[in-house]
């Protein structure tokens, strides 16, 4: 593989890891339950809220590192599907003035999604705990 695509690929990887991990932090440090409120107020269960958060947290700490990025990179695409599709998509693509639209959650899908279809992930942690030769 060409090393700018390494680099390219690597850039995605550690900003949506650290992108999600950042959510994740939101969700705890502004109280959970507030998210789990938000949740039932969408009609998903509220106890959804720590589970997605936790995800976001430890995923985005996974998929900086490089470990287990395809596996993430699909939960992260689930969450981004839910989320578009349950807040998002009434208010269109560039929001209602009131409510940003679901410009970030699109661009974080097609991202999740090209990682989790990505057969490696380069310079990442599982490389060396999985000994996989890139090529």
């Amino acid at each position: 593989m060409v090393r700018k695509e390494a680099v390219g690929l690597t850039l995605l990887r550690v900003f949506l890891g650290l992108t999600f991990f950042i959510h994740g932090f939101s969700k705890f440090q502004g109280g959970i339950a507030n998210t789990v409120d938000f949740f039932d107020s969408l009609g998903i269960f509220g106890f959804a809220a720590y589970l997605v958060a936790l995800i976001e947290l430890f995923g985005g700490i996974a998929m900086v590192l490089g470990l287990g990025t395809r596996v993430f990179a699909g939960l992260f695409a689930i969450i981004m599907a839910v989320a578009t599709l349950k807040v998002k998509l009434a208010v269109g693509f560039l929001g209602n003035g009131q409510m940003a639209g679901y410009e970030l959650e699109l661009a974080l899908f097609v991202i999740s999604i090209y990682l989790a279809l990505k057969n490696k992930s380069y310079w990442a942690l599982e490389n060396v705990l999985f000994r996989s030769n890139i090529s």
